[in-house]
């Protein structure tokens, strides 16, 4: 029997349950994101009838404004089980940390709000009523409720010419309904943090970390000048979001009539209704292009969240969350993501664009590949014992490198970590001694495995 987790973070992180279902349930991971704790006035919903749960959206124009409602989904996904919530109302466990791990790997997980990401939405000027709104989520099998999450809204005609300036990925290239991951860098090409984007009818919505969103909306700010038909605009408050990870995702998307977008590229996204209101589901997630992504209203999450966890979602809370963001490789601001690493070092490969024109940083990173001046590279390491982020690694006695990340593993006396190691220091397989003296084994993960040179090349 597979498991499901679910993800619920608020404000910073939620907590994780076990949902466990009969042999012949499906159990997927569900992560979800909400805006702040407020009361809205809720419409029911009737997700279990033997009618389609969903049905595509023809609407000219996608509205998810939220109607008022007076349903806490805070209080729905915190009675899931016994939530653990911090002084900061964070669900940070469902006191089931490991079960939503396995979900994450063997089962589906759903999550809502992902515990630290912002977004941010570009909209063309004179589409009346067309708040398109895109939310990302991040990782596998966790339903996540947050709202300590800004979501900004860049609007106007000039909006797919202004992000290719000013991010890695070649937006010019991509059409409505498709979407990438993009990196913002330094001009010297330093890493900020790493965005999803979706490319609607009428905006392109990016999600970004909460310790970056101010900077990057500053940043963005700046390089608007006064012909430039670009505005930006806090829109965190406007919808909800949930993801599904894991290997049996593709089966729950059946089971709610959202088949369609089994198969597609990473990235790509339809609208669909539900009742009448609108949802936008998604292909992947911030940590894999495994799973799903759900943007909806807030009028509509509660009852998508009931419906999700009916089909065995199991919860997961921001402990888990880390964990699984550390063992499956995604980098993250202000550990693996700093002014001391360039993009390249990150191996984050496949969201640059290495033949469109300039952009912030091109510069530098043209020349780390022309000169093969990439010196160091983020690499996962097991590890012989528990060793604090920030530790050096080293060869023979001689530093080649620091530890960035660390957790425990999923099974006991399991111990891993995220690091950059210099090129000519070790590689994968090799051994290394982090700190004094806790031995390390270098590996490939998951997420850099996709973000790397040759899977692209081989691709």
């Amino acid at each position: 029997m597979a498991a499901v987790m679910l993800l619920c973070s608020c404000s910073c992180v939620a907590s994780i349950a076990i949902h466990r279902a009969n042999s012949k349930t499906i159990q997927p991971l569900l992560l979800a994101r909400t805006p702040n704790l407020l009361k809205f006035r809720h419409r029911p919903f009737h997700f279990l009838s033997h009618k389609p749960l969903f049905s595509r959206l023809c609407a000219s124009s996608f509205d998810l404004s939220p109607p008022p409602i007076d349903h806490d989904l805070f209080e729905t996904v915190t009675s899931v089980s016994v939530a653990k919530v911090s002084e900061d109302g964070i669900v940070e466990t469902y006191d089931n940390d490991d079960a939503a791990l396995d979900a994450a790997y063997n089962g589906v997980l759903v999550g809502s709000s992902i515990v630290g990401f912002d977004l941010l939405e570009l909209k063309i000027y004179g589409i009346v009523g067309s708040q398109d709104c895109l939310t990302v989520s991040c990782f596998g099998f966790v339903l996540l409720f947050q709202n300590h999450v800004d979501w900004y809204e860049v609007s106007g005609e000039d909006r797919i010419h202004f992000l290719h300036n000013q991010s890695t990925a070649n937006f010019e290239c991509l059409r409505e309904g498709q979407g990438c991951d993009t990196v913002f860098v330094t001009p010297t090409a330093r890493t900020i943090d790493i965005a999803f984007a979706w490319v609607m009818k009428s905006a392109i919505t990016l999600v970004v970390s909460p310790e970056t969103s101010k900077s990057i909306t500053e940043m963005l700010n700046k390089y608007i000048f006064f012909a430039d038909k670009v505005e930006i605009e806090d829109i965190t408050k406007q919808t909800s979001f949930f993801v599904l990870i894991g290997p049996k995702s593709n089966q729950v998307m059946q089971d709610l009539n959202l088949g369609d977008v089994i198969g597609q590229p990473y990235g790509t996204h339809r609208h669909y209704s539900v009742n009448g209101m609108p949802i936008t589901v998604g292909v992947g997630n911030l940590i894999s292009e495994v799973g799903f992504s759900i943007l909806m209203s807030p009028a509509a999450a509660g009852s998508v969240w009931k419906t999700l966890l009916s089909h065995g979602a199991i919860p997961m809370g921001s402990n888990a969350w880390e964990k699984l963001r550390v063992l499956q490789g995604r980098p993250a601001p202000g550990k693996e993501l700093t002014d001391e690493f360039n993009v390249l070092e990150a191996n984050l490969w496949k969201s640059i664009s290495l033949n469109k024109g300039c952009y912030k940083g091109q510069e530098t990173v043209s020349r780390l590949i022309t000169y093969d001046g990439v010196k160091q590279r983020l690499w996962g390491i097991s590890l012989s014992a528990p060793a604090e982020p920030g530790s050096p690694i080293s060869v023979d006695g001689k530093k080649v490198g620091k530890l960035t990340s660390y957790v425990e593993g999923r099974n006991p006396s399991e111990y891993f970590g995220l690091g950059y190691i210099k090129r000519q220091g070790a590689t994968e397989g090799d051994r290394v001694i982090v700190a004094d003296n806790i031995v390390g084994t270098v590996v490939e993960v998951p997420y850099l495995a996709g973000q790397s040179l040759q899977s692209i090349s081989s691709a």
